[in-house]
């Protein structure tokens, strides 16, 4: 049975950055979830190949691997599930795509969207922006801590925080009611990812 972790690393394929080299590395620090994300402008063949490698990486850690936004990449590389967003599929067709087994999160900023995704098949919710995000700069208004906890109240999955998360900011989220936190520079853009991921272990290990 697969587990819902409390540290995520979405995957960062800006140019110059070594994704299967910063993914082993925040795994030997204690990323225990992967998200593979890559922008409209990576192929679905690249998209593909990249995914396997990290697959790989995250088979021999023993943690989850999950593809976002492209379904068929992740049916096709045998991923262990996906995330959807406000503009991919609908939560109930993307479960209908991926199969009732397979781990599927969605996005919900507040309690209404937060509970219409669970009733349509979502395992997790990625919430946010909690801050503001240096990775994406055309999100709405952060929420903060209060909307975190809005919206792990409303529903009984778990909760994951996204959006500008730090080593500071991780503990505030879990204390919030996040199960775990989501983070993309916070390692991709650290000096040692190793550390970094095992410094934002720590923050959101209870």
């Amino acid at each position: 049975m697969l587990t819902i972790g409390r540290l995520h690393l979405v995957t960062d394929v800006s140019p110059g950055r070594d994704v299967p080299a910063t993914v082993a590395a925040a795994l030997a620090g204690g990323v225990d979830t992967v998200q593979v994300r890559v922008g409209s402008e990576i192929s679905d063949r690249a998209a593909y190949e990249l995914a396997g490698v990290v697959l790989g990486l995250c088979r021999a850690a023993g943690v989850t691997c999950l593809v976002n936004d492209r379904l068929h990449v992740a049916l096709a590389v045998g991923a262990d599930g996906g995330h959807v967003g406000d503009t991919d599929l609908p939560v109930a067709a993307a479960r209908a795509v991926l199969g009732p087994h397979a781990v599927l999160g969605a996005t919900a900023r507040d309690p209404e969207s937060a509970r219409r995704a669970v009733a349509a098949g979502a395992d997790y919710l990625g919430t946010g922006p909690a801050y503001v995000s240096t990775t994406k700069t055309t999100l709405p208004a952060p929420i903060g801590p209060a909307g975190v906890a809005a919206v792990a109240a409303a529903v009984p999955v778990p909760v994951i925080a996204i959006g500008g998360v730090t080593e500071e900011t991780a503990a505030a989220l879990r204390a919030a009611g996040a199960h775990g936190v989501a983070v993309v520079a916070a390692i991709c853009s650290a000096p040692d990812p190793r550390d970094a991921a095992a410094r934002l272990k720590r923050a959101v290990t209870p």
